[in-house]
C-alpha cells in the first residue's frame, strides 16, 4: 500500500548525467518468448558484445531473480503479474542509473509488457521477441520442463496450459532457428547502434 507521506527525492545527479558519463543512452532490452526460446542465451550474448564494446550493462534473468527478489512468488497468473511488475520497477531504476538493462522473462501477457513499457520513455523500452515455435522449444527442452508439463507435473506452464500472448509490434524479432547465437546478438546490437542508443 502506498502512502501519501512517501515523496520521490530528487537527486543532484540525473539520468542524463549518468548516461553522458557512460556514453550511452540507457534502455531496457526486454527479451520475451516461450521457455526454451533462447531468451537467456541471446541476452547473455548481447551483454557480452556490449561489454566488449565498453558499455555499462546488467542482465536480469527470470530464474535468477526468483532465487532472491521474487522467491516468494509462484506461477499463478497473479504471481506472474507481480513478478513482472517488480522486474519493471527494478529495470526502471537501472535505466535511471544509466545502464543498458537486459531482461530475460517469458512475460506471457501483453498487458504486463505494456505496463513496463509505460514506466520509461517510449524509446527506452525495446521489446525483443524470440520467435521460436512451441515445437522447437519442446524439442530443445533444456530444463526438461515441457516433458514434466505434458505429464501434468507442472501446472500453469506457458505454452501448454497457460497462454503466451505474442507481441504485436516488437522492436526486434529474433529467429534462433535460422540464425546463430552470435548473429542473433549482432541483430540486437545493430538495433541499438541504428537508434543511437550506443556509439
Amino acid at each position: 500500500m502506498s502512502s501519501e507521506n512517501v515523496v520521490w527525492h530528487m537527486h543532484h545527479i540525473t539520468k542524463d548525467d549518468r548516461a553522458k558519463q557512460k556514453q550511452q543512452r540507457p534502455c531496457i532490452l526486454w527479451f520475451t518468448g516461450l521457455s526454451g526460446s533462447g531468451k537467456s542465451t541471446i541476452a547473455s550474448a548481447v551483454e557480452q558484445k556490449l561489454f566488449e564494446l565498453g558499455h555499462h550493462t546488467y542482465l536480469l534473468d527470470g530464474d535468477n531473480v526468483r532465487h532472491g527478489l521474487n522467491k516468494d512468488l509462484g506461477f499463478s497468473d497473479t504471481d506472474r503479474i507481480e513478478n513482472i511488475r517488480r522486474i519493471g520497477e527494478l529495470s526502471k531504476l537501472m535505466v535511471d542509473a544509466g545502464l543498458l538493462v537486459m531482461t530475460a522473462f517469458i512475460s506471457p501477457f501483453k498487458s504486463d509488457r505494456r505496463m513496463v513499457r509505460d514506466l520509461v520513455q517510449s524509446y527506452e523500452f525495446i521489446e525483443v521477441y524470440m520467435d521460436t515455435s512451441l515445437d522447437e522449444c519442446e524439442r530443445r527442452d533444456p530444463k526438461g520442463l515441457y516433458k514434466k508439463a505434458r505429464k501434468g507435473e507442472i501446472k500453469n506452464f506457458t505454452g501448454i496450459d497457460s497462454e503466451y500472448e505474442i507481441p504485436e509490434a516488437p522492436e526486434v524479432v529474433v529467429d534462433t532457428v535460422q540464425c546463430s547465437i552470435s548473429e542473433c546478438a549482432d541483430q540486437v546490437v545493430a538495433y541499438l547502434k541504428e537508434h543511437k542508443m550506443i556509439g
